[in-house]
């Protein structure tokens, strides 16, 4: 994996990641090229968006309504009120990941990020999944952080060896991977059990919530089981990062 700069910084996108105007972002989509999202002006609408629009729906590319100075800010022109930015990160079935690993002899391992939008946290998180065996994080279309050329930077390249699903709906997700035989955990401060009460030895899935508000109450629900990190401190919270490590090195010495 590429060496990690501890110092970077935010940037402008290169031209060269970007594809601008209506028909060029329209038929990115019907070619089949990977958008991370697409910036749509607030105040634009006709045909040709629609079109956008329901592309998007169909290629699961998160949409942001954002005024004109933000299209502006990518220093191109003629934009017509549209610019997409092509994923860095190239997304790929859950069935099929899924498929693939049980067809290996693994047991699957996943981790989903529910509302994690710090790009440095989900680049640690990237980082310390690759290194623990987990065989693809699982992220939403919406509610997530950008996995742009910042975030791939942070997980020092992590984020281009492991496979990312995104899918348009977690709550989906989860039946999906219970018809698989996946069991899903859900790591949640006020849950009973521990880390090492867990069976995580068996196919299973690891929910962790975002920074500020954890995981979205209907999808802690119906996770199968809730777990949390034993602290000796009293301290509020571990950063998300962080307390990915130690839960994947519960599951990586379990599995061992």
């Amino acid at each position: 994996m590429k060496n990690f700069r501890q110092q970077h910084q935010h940037h402008r996108p290169k031209k060269s990641s970007l594809v601008i105007g209506r028909k060029a972002v329209t038929e990115a989509m019907q070619t089949g090229k990977q958008l991370e999202r697409i910036y749509l002006q607030t105040t634009v609408h006709g045909e040709a968006i629609d079109e956008i629009k329901k592309l998007a729906e169909k290629t699961q590319t998160p949409i942001n309504k954002v005024p004109v100075e933000k299209l502006n800010n990518f220093n191109v022109s003629n934009h017509e009120g549209c610019v997409a930015l092509i994923a860095k990160v190239q997304y790929q079935d859950l069935q099929d990941v899924i498929s693939f690993v049980v067809e290996k002899g693994e047991v699957p391992l996943f981790l989903i990020l529910d509302g994690v939008t710090d790009i440095r946290n989900i680049g640690g998180i990237a980082r310390s999944a690759y290194c623990f065996g987990v065989h693809a994080i699982i992220i939403p279309d919406k509610g997530v952080g950008a996995l742009n050329e910042d975030a791939v930077l942070t997980s020092a390249g992590a984020l281009e060896e492991i496979a990312v699903c995104r899918v348009n709906s977690l709550m989906k997700t989860v039946d999906d991977l219970h018809m698989n035989g996946i069991k899903v955990f859900a790591s949640e401060m006020k849950a009973a059990k521990k880390t090492y009460d867990c069976n995580f030895a068996e196919p299973c899935a690891i929910v962790m919530g975002g920074e500020e508000k954890g995981i979205y109450p209907a999808l802690l629900k119906i996770c199968d089981d809730k777990f949390q990190i034993p602290m000796t401190g009293d301290f509020d919270s571990l950063n998300v990062s962080v307390a990915t490590g130690i839960i994947l090195y519960e599951a990586v010495k379990q599995r061992k």
